[in-house]
């Protein structure tokens, strides 16, 4: 199996910080778990690698509708599942039918395990807003396993 470098991102507002390319220089693909704000942002990050997003909820007009609400990705031997608001997770898929769920919405950073699951939110990458950290993610999929981080830009 092939090593795979994906850039995690989530709740940009409309804002890409130059930070990001960065960050995200030699990732093979870069997913957006919503709130992407313009239809700019998900250029510029195509600029970069490939990316797969979601649509969040700030995410409207004619630019968005191609979005969907969630996504199933199988990169590697990992099913990874793309959702905006982990809070509507277990309406649409059974967590024990994926090995990575990647999320937004609450602006937290934070990668936890569940039942043999990651729970991956990079945070947010857009304006800062509640004292929390601006961040991004990287997944490394290897063949001994999958290796979360998170990356607090200098903003």
């Amino acid at each position: 199996m092939a090593i795979h470098s994906i850039g995690v991102i989530s709740d940009t507002h409309g804002l890409l910080r130059a930070e990001v390319h960065q960050v995200f220089t030699g990732c093979g693909l870069i997913i957006h778990a919503g709130d992407i704000g313009t239809l700019s942002v998900l250029r510029e990050l195509e600029r970069i690698a490939p990316v797969v997003a979601v649509r969040g909820n700030v995410d409207q007009g004619d630019w968005a509708v191609p979005l969907k609400e969630s996504e199933l990705l199988g990169i590697g031997n990992n099913r990874v599942y793309m959702i905006h608001d982990l809070g509507s997770f277990s309406l649409t898929v059974p967590a024990d039918t994926v090995d990575i769920v990647v999320y937004g919405h609450s602006h937290r950073p934070n990668r936890v395990y569940r039942e043999g699951t990651l729970y991956f939110n990079p945070g947010s990458a857009g304006p800062r807003r509640f004292n929390l950290p601006v961040s991004v993610g990287l997944l490394r999929i290897e063949p001994d396993g999958v290796f979360p981080e998170l990356v607090e830009l200098a903003v």
